[in-house]
């Protein structure tokens, strides 16, 4: 009986067809988001190549950046402590309680996340301004608050505690409330419960919240430059420096911007893998 030959398979046959199957499934879907990649990356990347190293450097030592860079860091971490400290009994508040009027609360403490900073600092001015609802009977005590380093961290406040109360409401939301009644079984007392079960569960959460609020901080600019002024070494952040470098020393515009580039890449980051790590504990 004649015996039909079977096709050699070779390396080079069998290569090709491997090589597509391996093809990652969401090229079609990356190739169509280049432009928009494309779009968000190109500027980030025309600024950074904008700044030499010798220029970055000669200007850091600078006396308008070094100002204008530890005041911002500064108030930013001052910014973070007050609204750790008042924020996180909010947060639990709305977390755990319902009442009404809540959704009008929680709607309230999300309003400055959209609100134009214009018209937040335009608020507070007229809160905390001389003639303002508080300002005036602060004045006839002699405190000033606006136009003040204090007016910087009010206005970092305002527009970053946001950020921070809606990451620990889901934190304190997603706290295996069984956890806590067994505590409590226990004999724990409540503030217990809260300090040693409550909190340790939820500090991923609330971590992320406070980069992302001192984040916020550090590159607030509208409501700033309305209620604090834009005075060097006092009230002037970097986001108001850059805005007087752009005008005046384009150089010096440059460093800044490049630092708050970097920093908020930094933040961003940290946040994502906290998050990341987090998910993957659940």
């Amino acid at each position: 009986m004649a015996q039909t030959a079977l096709p050699r398979v070779t390396t080079s046959n069998v290569a090709p067809r491997l090589g597509f199957r391996r093809l990652w499934p969401g090229w079609p879907l990356f190739v169509v988001s280049l432009p928009m990649l494309g779009f968000l990356v190109i500027p980030i990347l025309a600024l950074l190549l904008r700044v030499s190293p010798t220029d970055l450097l000669s200007n850091l030592l600078s006396r308008e950046v070094s100002q204008a860079l530890w005041l911002s860091i500064l108030t930013a971490f001052v910014t973070t402590i007050i609204i750790l400290g008042a924020g996180t009994p909010l947060a639990f508040l709305l977390a755990r309680y319902s009442f009404r009027g809540r959704t009008v609360l929680e709607t309230l403490v999300d309003l400055p996340m959209i609100l134009p900073p214009a018209v937040a600092g335009i608020a507070l001015l007229l809160t905390f301004g001389r003639r303002g609802m508080l300002g005036q009977p602060m004045s006839d005590f002699g405190i000033e608050v606006a136009f003040t380093p204090v007016a910087v961290v009010l206005a970092q406040v305002f527009v970053a505690a946001p950020y921070y109360i809606k990451s620990a409401m889901s934190g304190f939301v997603e706290v295996d409330r069984d956890l806590e009644h067994a505590a409590a079984t226990d004999g724990a007392a409540s503030r217990h419960v809260f300090r040693y079960v409550t909190l340790p569960l939820a500090a991923p959460a609330l971590f992320g919240g406070a980069v992302m609020a001192w984040a916020r901080a550090l590159g607030e600019f509208g409501a700033t430059i309305i209620f604090a002024g834009n005075m060097p070494g006092r009230t002037q952040t970097m986001p108001l420096a850059i805005y007087m470098g752009f005008e005046m020393h384009l150089n010096v515009a440059l460093t800044l911007a490049a630092i708050l580039l970097a920093l908020s890449f930094a933040v961003l980051f940290t946040v994502k893998r906290i998050l990341k790590q987090r998910v993957g504990l659940l």
